[in-house]
């Protein structure tokens, strides 16, 4: 026991002595150090550098999903985001994404109708952070008893029946409304044309309503019976109505009562009465504001007849705004520039000089305004290359800009300037199209599913009218069907740029795109794939696909679906499906064939 002690005795002595070295070493080193740091110290030194503390900085709450977003590209084989839930029922077809789209909507609008008429059961809020449309709304007024505030919940619920009878109500008692509720009243009633609103659960039957009124429409037309006015614009104001009733019943109006009223009856095609109406405003002695400018510009085309004495009155208003000092904002210039889409040829000149006034009070177009642009030089079916100028130097104002939504209108650029192409056939210009698309968050305005297919429908024309079928294919697996449903035209430019490149062997993969897209109820699309494929001879490799393809082709002929048209057999289709299968060697079926004309009572050609 004693010599491990006496062994630990003398450990830590030589420890204690190297440490004692150090020490001394370390003393000298630093008594050095701090005779230094006096001498530099005694010296003078420059004016010491302010240190600038940058403010917080502070990030949205999608700012790191945005930014692991936008280190990925689309994925051109995967569907819709909106199906991505349920792979089920993702669409093959443009009239299956339409159907599964109001179905989704619906089935929302159905919840959010559960929970609005049942609150009491979903009081807990467990959503993290707190999301107002997940909770149940209050729809029913509290406040039963006759009086002003009754009417401002009323009118706060957007309930426009319940609030014109507490109207009622308080005037037969002789209550006196005060002039801002009496403005708040006029607002609902001007902005819903007196009819009572939507409500958002209601949205997807709103919807269903509006298809079988074009269905019904379509026959309508069908049977050569043309529309009326009405029809064309939906809510109309009627004569008298309640909006009218109540201006007219308002002890005391202002600038607000008469702009409000104006704009209501140009939203709802009641121009005449809305230029009759700024005429009592003046006969009053007030001003209109900026919106109320916009709304009369947008309904000076309908009051006119004659292309000159629309442009007059244009700017007659226009220089009312500038006596009344009014400043005009980018909607009155893109008002000005739609109301030129309907003044024929005068519209160029005045268009440009519009764009020039734009310019000189520093007010930044938007996409609408461009979109007005390309709609005054470039009519449908009648762009030539002498006008080709004005959208290229479009494009080159647009190009590698990033837009924000300013204007309803703006969504309509994208599909009106990708037609411009189409009308020139001018594939490189449809490629600056497509790449402004691309920048930033353009995309956004490209506009709803309709929109969005006219914009990708005629790019795909356009590619299949004047590229080369390599570059065909390459954007049809890049936009067919994540992007674009082609319809049955743009399958049969498909078909004839295949025949235009000689790569018919192409067509029975084509034909499975078809059956897949829903297409192959149409005669003229079927009777196209099976002309090509008969037209010519091919090696026996070919002869055996295009075989395979015909006979699969018979069977859609022979299918009998509920609710889709079924193809009926011409001699063309007869003649060229049995020319197929003799080509194969299949001379039995061949022979079966032979014997359908006969049962068709069709002649062989």
């Amino acid at each position: 026991m004693a010599a491990p002690c006496v062994r630990l005795n003398r450990l830590s002595r030589r420890i204690f002595h190297r440490l004692e070295k150090c020490s001394s070493v370390s003393f000298r080193h630093y008594s050095g150090s701090a005779a230094l740091f006096q001498k530099t110290a005694s010296e003078p030194s420059g004016p010491a550098e302010e240190i600038v503390i940058p403010k917080r900085k502070t990030w949205d709450k999608l700012a790191v999903l945005q930014s692991l977003a936008s280190t990925v590209n689309r994925d051109p084989t995967a569907v819709h985001y909106m199906f991505q839930d349920d792979p089920y029922l993702v669409p093959k077809t443009s009239a299956e994404f339409r159907l599964f789209s109001l179905s989704q909507e619906s089935g929302r609008n159905a919840a959010q109708y559960i929970v609005n008429i049942h609150p009491k059961y979903f009081e807990k809020d467990i959503a993290e952070p707190h999301i107002p449309c997940l909770m149940p709304q209050n729809l029913e007024p509290l406040i039963e008893e006759v009086s002003e505030a009754a009417l401002k919940e009323r009118i706060h619920l957007r309930k426009v029946k319940a609030a014109v009878d507490m109207f009622d109500q308080l005037i037969q008692a002789g209550t006196s409304i005060s002039l801002e509720t009496n403005n708040c009243l006029l607002d609902l009633l001007c902005y819903y044309g007196d009819k009572e609103p939507v409500r958002d659960d209601q949205l997807g039957q709103k919807e269903s309503e509006e298809l079988e009124a074009q269905d019904d429409d379509q026959k309508r037309r069908k049977r050569g019976r043309l529309r009326r006015a009405s029809d064309l614009l939906g809510v109309i104001w009627r004569e008298n109505n309640n909006a009218e009733r109540v201006f007219n019943l308002m002890p005391e109006r202002n600038e607000h009562s008469f702009c409000t009223l104006i704009r209501g009856m140009v939203k709802y095609g009641a121009y005449t009465k809305a230029f009759s109406m700024y005429t009592d405003l003046l006969n009053n002695r007030m001003n209109a504001d900026v919106h109320t400018f916009n709304a009369l510009i947008l309904a000076a085309p309908e009051v006119q007849e004659k292309y000159n004495e629309k442009w007059d009155l244009i700017v007659d208003l226009l220089k009312q705004m500038n006596e009344q000092k009014v400043q005009p904002n980018l909607l009155t210039f893109n008002a000005v520039m739609k109301s030129l889409r309907k003044c024929g040829p005068l519209a160029r000149q005045q268009a440009i000089l519009t764009l020039n006034e734009m310019k000189a009070l520093s007010t930044e177009p938007s996409l609408a305004t461009f979109d007005h642009l390309c709609g005054v030089f470039y009519k449908a079916a009648s762009a030539s290359r002498a006008q080709s100028e004005i959208i290229h130097e479009v494009l080159d104002e647009l190009e590698g800009k990033n837009f924000a939504a300013q204007d309803p209108d703006d969504v309509n650029f994208f599909a009106s300037a990708m037609r411009v192409c189409l009308d020139l056939k001018d594939v490189d210009l449809a490629y600056r199209v497509l790449k402004l698309l691309e920048v930033g968050e353009n995309w956004k305005l490209l506009g709803d599913s309709y929109q969005q297919s006219m914009f990708y429908g005629r790019f795909f024309n356009l590619l299949c009218m004047m590229e080369h079928i390599d570059v065909i294919l390459k954007w049809y697996k890049e936009l067919i069907p994540s992007l674009y449903f082609p319809n049955s035209q743009g399958m049969l430019d498909l078909l004839q740029a295949l025949d235009t490149d000689n790569r018919l062997e192409l067509i029975p993969q084509i034909w499975k795109d078809i059956k897949q897209l829903g297409h192959s109820n149409k005669p003229d699309l079927v009777e196209e794939v099976l002309e090509l494929m008969a037209r010519d001879k091919h090696s026996s490799e070919l002869q055996a696909s295009f075989a395979d393809c015909a006979v699969d082709i018979k069977s859609v002929y022979e299918m009998r679906d509920k609710g889709r048209a079924s193809l009926e057999w011409t001699a063309s289709a007869l003649g060229n499906v049995a020319k197929l299968l003799l080509r194969a060697g299949r001379t039995q079926e061949a022979w079966t064939m032979l014997q359908l004309f006969k049962t068709n009572n069709r002649v062989p050609r």
